[in-house]
């Protein structure tokens, strides 16, 4: 016989109806695991669920959880900051630890966030806001923690790899695809948070803060998302044995500071992350004594999310006397590399009224490139860049648009 651990769960959407089921389903393997009874008390949400079998849990008073000293870790899976950071914050400062999903809380305030849980000798765990149910920010902090890291990347968002998959694919429109994912209920209804990137980029602030020691914040990151995606852009990548993927990338740099971005990439064929479709996702991390290491698999979904969630409330559990040493600095204003001081390449599309004149034109700014082509290209002129840094591009695609014989049309790291 175990001991009973009573937590609460702020939030009863997707992935809090997640929380509680699997809890419920898995009971006492859980306990077994955890080496105590893990005891759902209170669920805090603003709606009625008169029809649930543990509907008398609900309160729509945050009060009945942060008063309740008996509550000893609390779940939040509201989402959003607001009043989310509120909430954690005064459960850490009461002595609770706390477990969240919540992805977008983390990379504004995980830094102080995990200052208030040390101060407090609590746990604050948040496995599931990268990866959903893929194990990879442990792993980062505990078993490669021998390693200097010096790059993680990945696809992140397993909404945005479905369309671009589908694109690819069965050339989709892009327009089309997102609809698709929209009726399979892999985007919302209003898909922004995905496709312009910024879920990308929250989480490779996590996955930089964790891996490099101080925090990241998402207006540091140079983010695109992937709206302005054609076919045309999809065939050329095709005809250099290369992929679109939307790839979430932060690097150490010499002089220890870092660089970071979400954007639109064309991986080769011979990258691991090219073969990586529909919603999954995957996380590469490197470290000078592991080399490189590949997280792949859901990035999302009710139960896998959750089973993550609930897999820190075991951890919170086994803990409850004892703190997880999962933390990292404050984050600084120049931590972060200026984007258009970082070398890549870049590929670019535009439309000419005279191809070999063009050629000759693009080749005068830019030196040598790489030319692609696909079928029914009259008109265009595709090609990739040497190494660059975004500020030089910009001042040579500033020298193209000038000419009357070129149009430039996109540009894509």
């Amino acid at each position: 016989m175990f001991d009973t651990v009573n937590i609460a769960v702020m939030g009863h959407g997707v992935v809090g109806s997640g929380v509680v089921e699997v809890i419920n389903n898995h009971s006492q393997s859980i306990a077994k695991k955890a080496k105590k009874e893990i005891c759902v008390k209170h669920i805090l949400d603003l709606r009625d669920f008169p029809d649930l079998p543990y509907s008398n849990l609900f309160t729509k008073d945050f009060k009945d959880i942060s008063n309740d000293d008996s509550v000893k870790i609390v779940v939040e899976v509201m989402g959003g900051i607001h009043p989310a950071f509120e909430f954690v914050k005064e459960c850490l400062e009461k002595g609770k630890s706390v477990v969240t999903s919540n992805k977008e809380l983390v990379a504004a305030h995980g830094a102080e966030l995990l200052k208030i849980a040390g101060e407090n000798n609590v746990n604050f765990l948040f496995e599931a806001s990268v990866g959903g149910g893929i194990p990879v920010l442990r792993p980062i902090a505990q078993c490669l923690a021998a390693n200097d890291l010096y790059e993680v990347y990945g696809i992140l968002n397993g909404t945005t790899n479905f369309i671009l998959t589908k694109m690819i694919k069965e050339n989709m429109p892009f327009d089309e695809a997102l609809k698709l994912a929209q009726q399979l209920g892999y985007a919302e209804r209003e898909p922004s948070a995905d496709i312009d990137g910024h879920d990308a980029c929250r989480k490779i602030c996590i996955l930089a803060s964790i891996s490099f020691g101080k925090h990241v914040y998402p207006e540091q990151v140079k983010t695109e998302g992937i709206r302005n995606i054609t076919l045309d852009d999809i065939a050329y990548a095709a005809s250099a044995d290369r992929v679109i993927k939307l790839i979430g990338h932060a690097k150490l740099m010499e002089d220890g500071k870092i660089s970071a971005s979400v954007c639109p990439a064309l991986i080769s064929r011979d990258n691991q992350l090219s073969s990586v479709e529909d919603v999954f996702n995957a996380v590469m991390v490197r470290g000078d004594a592991i080399g490189d290491v590949m997280f792949y698999g859901r990035g999302a979904g009710k139960l896998p999310t959750a089973s993550a969630v609930v897999a820190d409330v075991i951890d919170c559990a086994k803990h409850l006397q004892a703190r997880k040493y999962l933390s990292w600095d404050e984050g600084e204003d120049d931590y972060v590399v200026p984007a258009e001081t970082v070398k890549s390449r870049y590929y670019i599309r535009a439309g000419v009224e005279n191809l070999e004149a063009a050629k000759e034109e693009v080749q005068s700014i830019f030196g040598d490139v790489a030319y692609l082509s696909r079928e029914n290209s009259k008109g265009e002129l595709a090609f990739i860049t040497s190494l660059e840094t975004e500020g030089k591009l910009y001042s040579k695609i500033d020298e193209l648009k000038e000419l009357k014989n070129v149009s430039v049309l996109h540009v894509l790291d």
